[in-house]
């Protein structure tokens, strides 16, 4: 079969007794203004309740949504998980902070002489709250000891790759007394599986390294939020986490193909506190793009321009054994293949990818 073991792609989808399901879904349900979201979850939009099925089959313990937007009182991402739950996969718990996407800054973040527009907010975003992050859990969060990095200035990251232009910081040296690293965020949230047994989930959402000029200022913005995780991990922002966890978002680079400084994501899957299970499908492998270098069958996203790409990631920490792993993306004709629609998009461009791991024993 070339690419990709055939054992892989056949696994089952059902977790081991003594096993904990990570995964990571880029729902793509971010809407146009506040409050929409809410209003189509509780309809259940054809794309609401493809995302709710598709979770529900896979059954992840603890799952990163990425796109999902934020309101204060998390109503949206509690109507999610009741029809997750009417899908046949109960999630208790939730969680979620305000995102940097669509916070205002006042300023011409990009340059383009106009203000207040999406791009104009720390994160693109039409509106406070636009396309967050989320975590469903079937565990309890702690939410007392989460931390968040999303407030850390990009200029403030060591050997930050700040765009340029003439010579000069793009647009001003004023932007980046202002402008966060963190498109969406970075999050670092324990969950607690067992009495003195805490698993962290790391949370984020790049922004794509695309839709700007010559000075690459998305491309060095998606390198910078990639390598910050690196950073995190070896102490040199804030205190590193302690195992296990894992890296669970989108960070919209692949490491070969489409565009982006590939080199960052590349050591970060080679990091030594962290294991890249090289998740699989069926599906991904017989779409692959021809003109691409990388193993189609790892591939996340199903993008009209660049392709097929690998863009989504659950990265376990070292310490972890891991059992199985996956993208779901069913052949076509496939059973699963039906909670994909007719055209593989019923719940977005992007694949859930999920991941089998073991705790330690707790001594």
């Amino acid at each position: 079969m070339g690419w990709v073991s055939a054992s892989l792609i056949c696994a089952g989808f059902a977790a081991q007794a003594d096993s904990l399901r990570i995964a990571s879904f880029n729902t793509e349900l971010s809407r146009k203004g506040p409050g929409l979201l809410l209003r189509d979850i509780q309809r259940g939009t054809d794309d609401v309740l493809a995302v709710a099925a598709i979770i529900a089959r896979i059954k992840p313990d603890i799952i990163a949504l990425q796109d999902i937007d934020y309101d204060a009182d998390n109503r949206a991402l509690s109507a999610l998980g009741e029809k997750i739950g009417d899908a046949g996969h109960q999630m208790r718990y939730s969680f979620a902070l305000r995102p940097n996407t669509g916070l205002p800054t006042g300023l011409d973040i990009d340059g383009n002489g106009k203000l207040d527009e999406a791009r104009d907010a720390q994160g693109y975003g039409r509106f406070a709250g636009d396309g967050g992050m989320a975590l469903l859990s079937r565990y309890p969060v702690l939410t007392s000891q989460v931390v968040s990095y999303s407030k850390v200035l990009w200029r403030d990251v060591p050997n930050a790759n700040l765009p340029t232009w003439d010579g000069q910081l793009f647009p001003t040296d004023a932007v980046f007394d202002v402008q966060r690293l963190s498109t969406t965020g970075h999050w670092s949230v324990p969950v607690e599986i067992a009495p003195s047994q805490i698993f962290t989930a790391l949370m984020f959402h790049a922004t794509p390294p695309v839709f700007d000029g010559p000075e690459d200022r998305n491309g060095k913005r998606n390198g910078d939020e990639i390598r910050l995780w690196s950073q995190i991990l070896d102490g040199q922002t804030g205190v590193p986490p302690r195992p296990p966890f894992a890296i669970m978002g989108t960070s919209n680079l692949d490491p070969v193909d489409g565009q982006g400084l590939h080199q960052t994501q590349l050591d970060l899957l080679a990091h030594p506190m962290i294991t890249d299970a090289q998740p699989v499908s069926q599906g991904g492998l017989l779409a692959a793009d021809p003109d691409h270098k990388g193993n189609p069958a790892l591939d996340t996203v199903d993008f009209d321009g660049p392709g097929n790409l690998r863009v989504d990631y659950v990265l376990p920490s070292a310490d972890l054994s891991i059992t199985n792993s996956g993208v779901f993306w069913p052949a076509e004709g496939s059973p699963d293949a039906k909670l994909l629609g007719d055209d593989g998009r019923a719940a977005g461009r992007h694949r859930l990818v999920w991941v089998d791991v073991i705790l330690r024993d707790v001594p």
